[in-house]
């Protein structure tokens, strides 16, 4: 007879995602899955396949419901460099506040850790990156066209720019940096472009 699930895959996934996300994969073993899901490993087994399956489908899943969002929300904003700027605000309160304080982002995590050595992982990182970078675009087009940038500014170069400082926001976050600090550093990175404070 075929195994029956008789738990919620999705519910499974949404709590390996905090595991990973806050742990990383070098320190979290099945064991800790298991303990943090109450589903034995032939379940997780059946359902997700081996520890690295079970991180990248953590991974993307992370991607899909809270980085996509938020990036779709700065590129659909449409006020330009004032929408940027609420991005990193945003992103420096939900990172130095609240139930995943000093998590950092599960994808920049990535970036830092040796997860980034699997070839999917560094797939879903690029891609990641690439809609980070392409919101932040969206949003500079959007204030060009509403004259807050200077016709010379290049866009490609500041969406850039702009995501890695994202990346730094992130890493920053993790080890407790002070988010007046954080919001300092911001307001200097949009100064030159004509953004608001952070």
């Amino acid at each position: 007879m075929p195994d029956i699930k008789h738990f919620d895959p999705d519910t499974a996934l949404d709590t390996v995602v905090r595991l990973f996300w806050r742990q990383g994969v070098a320190s979290t073993g099945i064991q800790d899955v298991v303990s943090a899901t109450g589903l034995n490993r032939s379940s997780l087994y059946a359902t997700f396949g081996g520890k690295q399956d079970l991180y990248l489908a953590a991974l993307r899943r992370y991607v899909e419901t809270h980085s996509a969002p938020a990036f779709r929300g700065l590129a659909e904003d449409g006020r330009g460099l004032p929408a940027v700027a609420a991005f990193f605000a945003g992103l420096i309160e939900v990172r130095c506040s609240g139930p995943y304080a000093r998590w950092g982002c599960m994808a920049v995590n990535a970036h830092a850790g040796a997860e980034n050595g699997d070839a999917e992982v560094r797939r879903v990182l690029e891609d990641h990156h690439r809609r980070l970078r392409d919101a932040l675009l969206a949003a500079l087009r959007t204030a060009r066209t509403l004259g807050q940038l200077s016709a010379t500014t290049d866009l490609d170069t500041a969406a850039e720019l702009l995501a890695v400082l994202a990346y730094g926001v992130n890493l920053r976050s993790r080890t407790g940096a002070d988010p007046a600090d954080l919001r300092r550093t911001v307001s200097a990175a949009l100064a030159p472009l004509g953004g608001e404070p952070a």
